[in-house]
């Protein structure tokens, strides 16, 4: 999904400046608050598709900010984040009227999922995982792990498998270090590592070469893109 529009309160301000700057990497729009009283004040305005709020604020607690929105008739879906992780707490957590509940340390991939889901539910919208990929003439199966481009086969190792199935299911759209790290890696964004270009180079190379038109397209200072032909 893109340009969304996010209101994260949470009054961790390295945590905050993370989130938001992930969020823009990926095409959003992020606002801040760092107490729940700026948070509420904002929130009712409703312009928001989805709200991530952290459940230990200063001034207003998040349980108790959320319960307030929804006394308020304001139904943006809420995403709470916090430390606090066991049954009980998701359980007072979804019955203050938050919509998902998700523990601290979290990996940004599965927060941005959990918001994706949160945005087509209020829209209306339902999806499933497709089981293959085509993008001009490069197909990707799930299934078999086979892909081909203009039929020929092309062989993957099965890290390389992952990176191009991720940025074949985002086919379009900019897909930053951050969303490649966390989904194809499993670990927290490092804005010093190469990992993610060494591999990017050995999957064009691979998808690209003997072929006119390039389709790993890198899009300076965002990340990479996927799509038949052009320039990104």
């Amino acid at each position: 999904m893109s340009d969304m529009r996010l209101l994260i309160i949470e009054d961790d301000r390295e945590a905050s400046s993370y989130l938001s700057k992930a969020f823009r990497e990926a095409g959003h729009v992020a606002d801040t608050a760092d107490d729940g009283l700026d948070g509420y004040a904002l929130a009712r305005e409703g312009a928001y598709d989805v709200l991530v709020v952290d459940r230990m604020l200063p001034k207003l607690d998040g349980l108790s900010l959320i319960r307030s929105l929804r006394e308020q008739g304001v139904e943006t879906p809420v995403l709470i984040l916090s430390a606090l992780g066991q049954v009980d707490d998701r359980v007072k957590g979804l019955k203050a009227g938050g919509d998902d509940y998700l523990p601290k340390p979290y990996a940004f991939s599965e927060l941005m999922a959990r918001i994706e889901v949160l945005a087509r539910r209020r829209g209306g919208g339902a999806a499933t995982e497709a089981t293959s990929y085509r993008v001009g003439d490069l197909e990707l199966d799930r299934l078999s792990h086979r892909v081909t481009r203009a039929g020929q086969e092309i062989p993957l190792q099965p890290r390389e498998f992952r990176l191009l199935e991720y940025l074949m299911r985002h086919a379009g759209q900019v897909v930053t270090r951050t969303m490649l790290l966390e989904h194809v890696w499993d670990y927290h964004f490092d804005p010093q590592t190469n990992v993610i270009d060494v591999h990017v180079s050995r999957l064009r190379a691979k998808v690209d070469k003997g072929f006119e038109r390039p389709m790993i397209h890198t899009v300076r200072g965002a990340g990479y893109m996927v799509r038949a032909g052009g320039e990104a």
